[in-house]
C-alpha cells in the first residue's frame, strides 16, 4: 500500500508541474525570422500569431517572394517555439520517480 500511495503523491506532484509548464508554454512568445530579418512573426503559446512586421522594400516585390517569406518566418518561429515548449515539458518533469514511462511523449 506504501507504494501505491508514493505513486499517487507522485502524480499529484507531476500533475502540478504540467500545469505550471502549461501556463509557462502559453506565456512564451518566438520570433521568427526570415529574408535576413526583412519579415518577423511574432508566435505565442501554442502558436497564436502575435504580430508580423514587413520591411518597406519588399512592398513593391513580387507577392509570391513576400509570400514565401512569411511562410519561412512563421515556420522560424513555430521551430523555436517547439523547442521552448519541449524544454518546459523536460523542467516539469524532471526528478520525478525516473521520469516518464518508456515511449511516454508529452504534452499529450
Amino acid at each position: 500500500m506504501k507504494d501505491l500511495a508514493k505513486i499517487m503523491q507522485q502524480a499529484q506532484e507531476m500533475q502540478g508541474k504540467m500545469q505550471e509548464a502549461q501556463a509557462k508554454i502559453e506565456a512564451t512568445e518566438a520570433d521568427g525570422v526570415a529574408g535576413a530579418g526583412l519579415v518577423r512573426i511574432r508566435l505565442k503559446g501554442k502558436g497564436d500569431l502575435i504580430s508580423v512586421q514587413i520591411d518597406p522594400s519588399l512592398m513593391g516585390d513580387d507577392p509570391e517572394i513576400l509570400e514565401d517569406l512569411l511562410k519561412a518566418a512563421h515556420s522560424d518561429a513555430r521551430k523555436r517555439l517547439d523547442e521552448a515548449m519541449e524544454e518546459a515539458m523536460k523542467a516539469a518533469t524532471q526528478g520525478l520517480g525516473g521520469g516518464m514511462l518508456p515511449g511516454f511523449k508529452l504534452p499529450f
